[in-house]
């Protein structure tokens, strides 16, 4: 495993707190309407299994079409360079996710907005699946999911962005999603222990603090590329 994958799987891991504020009433409501006991305990995990290899799933199409679009038109112009200012760039963002996690700065909430105008297609349909009545429709019902307006996401895809192609960009979102996975399987079974302490405020700091330091490593690290 790459550096870059590590780092992008560890920034899912650290992004729970942010996936229960974003995604975590929706990742409960799947299982409603099944009972707590052993025998449907199966098929509650089905539902949000299904649900969250729909969500990566969506996630590696958008990393493949952002990593293959952006190296093609480095392929098509003949140059190296843009790549470097791109993972400036991709650095940049994972600054900026930090500061939106740490609650120190909302900036990034400017960014998500700029998802709303799919999302508000999206939605309907993914609305028009609820109540899910077998774990087949959690499927489609996480593709569609996947597409919500997410500063986590997004800081994810610029890494994907700088990946060099459409396969990289795909592996990259993917570890992304493997990262959050935890987060996401255990919100939706109701683990409030965990959830209360990715939730806190001062492991959201210590969490923060650690994005911090890679947006800057990378950056640091790119810029003496350029240089």
């Amino acid at each position: 495993m790459n550096s870059d994958l590590l780092g992008i799987f560890v920034v899912g891991l650290l992004g729970a707190g942010h996936c229960f504020a974003m995604c975590g009433g929706i990742a409960t409501a799947i299982t409603i309407g099944q009972n707590e006991d052993g025998s449907s305990l199966g098929k509650r995990w089905l539902f949000l299994l299904s649900y969250n290899l729909g969500r990566l799933f969506s996630y590696m199409c958008a990393g493949a079409i952002i990593g293959g679009t952006l190296s093609s038109l480095v392929n098509i112009s003949g140059l190296t360079s843009p790549l470097l200012w791109f993972r400036i760039l991709a650095a940049v963002m994972m600054i900026f996710l930090a500061l939106y996690i740490g609650q120190w700065w909302k900036g990034l909430v400017y960014i998500e907005k700029m998802g709303q105008y799919l999302w508000r297609y999206l939605s309907p349909l993914a609305s028009s699946l609820l109540p899910l009545k077998s774990p087949a429709t959690a499927f489609p019902f996480g593709m569609l999911w996947g597409w919500l307006p997410c500063g986590l996401v997004y800081s994810a895809l610029s890494w994907a962005a700088v990946s060099g192609s459409a396969i990289a960009g795909m592996q990259t979102m993917l570890f992304f999603g493997l990262g959050t996975l935890p987060a996401m399987l255990l919100v939706g079974a109701s683990a409030n222990a965990f959830k209360q302490v990715a939730s806190n405020l001062y492991v959201k700091k210590v969490a923060s603090l650690i994005l911090l330091a890679y947006g800057f490593q990378v950056m640091y690290t790119t810029i003496t590329q350029l240089l």
